[in-house]
C-alpha cells in the first residue's frame, strides 16, 4: 500500500526529533495525508502481518459504546491493556503504576461512549449515563438513508469536558462521511499518529467502518482519507519500518461480511478478509 509507505518515507526524509511524555523520542512531521480508493482493495497492510480480528473487534467495541477493556480481553484482544481511566489510576511510568493500570478495567468515556452518548454525564463502564447524550453514529446512519448529500455527517470523539476522565485523549478524534457518485467516502482526522503501530490499525479500522456504513445505507465503498496531525515514528521503530520499505507490497485483500443485518447488530466474527497475502510480522514495542 504505497500511500502508507510514502508517509513512512516522508517522515524518515523530512522529520525532526521531538520529545514526548513517553520518554521515547520520535521523528515527526507536522502533518501528512493518507488516501485510498476502496475499489482497489481493502487497505490492510501487506508489508507486515496485520491481525484483522483485533482491528474488527475493537471497532465493534467502539460501535457498541463499550468502555470496559475486559470485553476486549474476553475476545483475546489486548490492545487497550496498558491503559485505564486516570481517575482510577493516575498515569505513571514506574512498574507498580503500570501493573495497576494493567489490572484496572475502567477506560472512562473513550471513543465509543462519545460516538454513542456525546454530552452525556459518564459514570462507569457498568453504569448507564446519568444524563442523556447524542447518538452521533445513529444520526449519521439516519442522514445517510434520508439525505446522503448532507455535508454535516460528522462524528466527534473530542469532548473537552471528558478528556480528564479518558484512558487516553482521542488520537483519531473525528470522522466525516460523504456520498458522491453513489459511493460512500469516509474522512478521518487524527491529532497524534504512531506511524509504525497505530496508523496501520487506524487505516484498516476506518476502512472497515466505511464498508459497514456503505452496506448499511446501500452504497458502494468509495475513498478513505486521513488528515494526520503530529505524524511520527518512535526512534525504536525505525529499523522495522526501514525493513518494510524494502519489501514489495502484495495485492490488497477483499473484505467479506456475512449475514449483515445492521451496523448496530454487527459482530466482528461476521467479517473477514479474503486473499490476504502478507510479509512476516514485525515486532514494535509500544510506548505507553
Amino acid at each position: 500500500m504505497d500511500a502508507y509507505l510514502n508517509i513512512v518515507k516522508k517522515i524518515l526524509d523530512e522529520g525532526t526529533i521531538k520529545h514526548n511524555r513517553t520518554g521515547v523520542n520520535t521523528i515527526a512531521v507536522p502533518g501528512a495525508m493518507f488516501e485510498h480508493d476502496l475499489s482497489k482493495g481493502f487497505p490492510l497492510l501487506t508489508t507486515k502481518f496485520m491481525p484483522f480480528h483485533l482491528i474488527a473487534s475493537e471497532l465493534e467495541f467502539f460501535i457498541k459504546g463499550i468502555t470496559d477493556k475486559e470485553w476486549l480481553r474476553e475476545r483475546n484482544n489486548h490492545i487497550w491493556d496498558e491503559w485505564c481511566s486516570p481517575l482510577k489510576v493516575a498515569y505513571g511510568h514506574d512498574e507498580k503504576t503500570q501493573e495497576r493500570m494493567m489490572a484496572e478495567r475502567e477506560l472512562g468515556p473513550i471513543y465509543g461512549f462519545q460516538w454513542r452518548h456525546f454530552g452525556a454525564r459518564y459514570t462507569a463502564h457498568d453504569q448507564p449515563p446519568v444524563t442523556p447524550g447524542v447518538d452521533q453514529l445513529e444520526q449519521v446512519v439516519k442522514m445517510l438513508k434520508t439525505n446522503p448529500d448532507d455535508r454535516r455527517m460528522i462524528v466527534s470523539a473530542w469532548n473537552p469536558m471528558d478528556l480528564d476522565k479518558m484512558a487516553l485523549p482521542p488520537c483519531h478524534y473525528g470522522f466525516q462521511v460523504t456520498v458522491s457518485g453513489g459511493k460512500l467516502n469516509l474522512l478521518w482526522n487524527q491529532r497524534s499518529v504512531d506511524t509504525a503501530l497505530g496508523l496501520p490499525f487506524n487505516i484498516a479500522s476506518y476502512g472497515l467502518l466505511l464498508c459497514l456504513l456503505a452496506k448499511e445505507a446501500g452504497f458502494e465503498p468509495g475513498k478513505l482519507v486521513g488528515f494526520l496531525g503530529d505524524t511520527h515514528i518512535y526512534e525504536n521503530h525505525v529499523d522495522g519500518l526501514k525493513a518494510q520499505l524494502e519489501r514489495k507490497p502484495y495485492p490488497l485483500p477483499d473484505i467479506i461480511t456475512e449475514n449483515f443485518r445492521s451496523i448496530f447488530d454487527w459482530h466482528y466474527e461476521e467479517t473477514s478478509v479474503a486473499g490476504y497475502q502478507h510479509h512476516p510480522a514485525i515486532r514494535f514495542d509500544i510506548a505507553v
